[in-house]
């Protein structure tokens, strides 16, 4: 099989990964020479094409959701890592992928894969010169030094956690063990950031982490998702959680399992970035009795018709803690209010639409100057 079919397979595969947030968009100069690149926002906000693949697709553990799992019966691909290194820098110099996000299956345990990953991040930094956006996924049971050389060498890394618990994660992933061998990787890296000179790393910076979790997977509650996604945040520098909605696979132990509504995926991103940007704790989000986020609001709207309905929040005295519980004001709105307060009082929704804020979505919970802010019925 030659190297762009291979490319081909392995980079198509990737759609089926739980992290991927949006579809690929398959760019090439011959439609049936499709290479799989997503669209893909880096951590600074830039937008890029990324090429999200395996090193390889063969794996000798055996989790429950997984279309890569050992045994389960479909064509395999890999690259050696120079091999892979040098067809990727083909497509970056041809403008196809301005940046990679590089994964593996596991094969001869995670220690020997992580390996793999970080010799081809090595050869396209050292070797090839590439100056781009690399991500590199962190194997299950890798050692401390190889997340040191995988921070100086990537711009993000990344452990999949998959379930928030031990409990959860044996029913999802048997043979992975979640505290030595997903947790800690995590830790190691805010270790290293917390400790470590990084004028080593690439760029003079050391990477953010992520972690990506399978939401109804193990048939875990939103609840415990975000208790691991608030701890993670406070504890080992987390800078973002990712959730995929579990969908199930065929030919896997968990192919007869129903598949979860996508919008509990997009509920759970909603309450994340409310614990990571807006200041709110586990117990400002509005879960149900089960431990689930309502699906019909969003949280941030459904914690406020509970709480803010019948105590409005005046704008003109409330603190930047206060005002981020208002639905329709953000960071960035609550800077402007701050900023427009020195120079007098707020009294209308016109002027808080001119602050960048949605004033519609606010004034159901707000006072202006003490009042109610006079809202215009719409007729269409």
């Amino acid at each position: 099989m030659d190297a762009v079919t291979r490319l081909k397979m392995l980079s198509s595969q990737m759609t089926f990964e739980p992290d991927l947030e949006q579809k690929p968009v398959c760019f090439s100069q011959k439609q049936q020479d499709q290479i799989f690149v997503h669209p893909a926002q880096m951590p600074n906000g830039q937008s890029i094409k990324l090429l999200k693949t395996l090193l390889s697709s063969t794996c000798e553990r055996n989790c429950f959701y997984c279309p890569f799992r050992a045994g389960r019966d479909f064509r395999r691909a890999t690259f050696q890592p120079e091999e892979f290194a040098k067809l990727f820098m083909q497509l970056h110099q041809s403008g196809l992928a301005e940046g990679v996000f590089l994964s593996s299956g596991i094969a001869a345990g995670g220690i020997r894969t992580q390996d793999k990953l970080l010799d081809t991040a090595d050869i396209l930094r050292n070797k090839l010169n590439f100056r781009g956006y690399l991500h590199l996924k962190v194997m299950p049971g890798s050692e401390r030094a190889q997340v040191e050389r995988a921070m100086l060498l990537a711009d993000r890394v990344s452990v999949n956690l998959e379930s928030p618990n031990t409990e959860r994660l044996a029913r999802l992933a048997p043979h992975k063990v979640f505290l030595e061998e997903l947790l800690q990787p995590l830790k190691w890296a805010d270790e290293i950031r917390r400790t470590e000179n990084p004028n080593r790393a690439w760029k003079g910076r050391w990477p953010s982490t992520v972690t990506q979790f399978v939401a109804g997977g193990a048939d875990e509650s939103d609840l415990e998702l975000l208790t691991t996604t608030a701890w993670l945040n406070k504890n080992v520098g987390l800078k973002r959680a990712y959730f995929s909605a579990f969908h199930p696979i065929r030919d896997t132990p968990l192919e007869n399992k129903a598949a979860v509504d996508p919008l509990r995926e997009h509920r759970l991103y909603q309450a994340s970035f409310l614990l990571r940007d807006y200041g709110f704790d586990l117990e400002d989000l509005p879960f149900t009795g089960e431990g689930g986020l309502p699906l019909a609001d969003d949280p941030k709207l459904a914690s406020a018709q509970m709480t803010l309905v019948h105590t409005p929040v005046e704008l003109n005295r409330a603190d930047r803690h206060t005002l981020l519980r208002v639905p329709g004001i953000g960071p960035k709105g609550v800077e402007a209010i701050l900023k427009a307060r020195r120079t007098g009082k707020l009294r209308d929704l016109s002027r808080l639409r001119a602050l960048g804020v949605n004033a519609i979505r606010a004034a159901p919970f707000i006072l202006l100057d003490g009042k109610r802010p006079a809202q215009q019925i719409a007729l269409f």
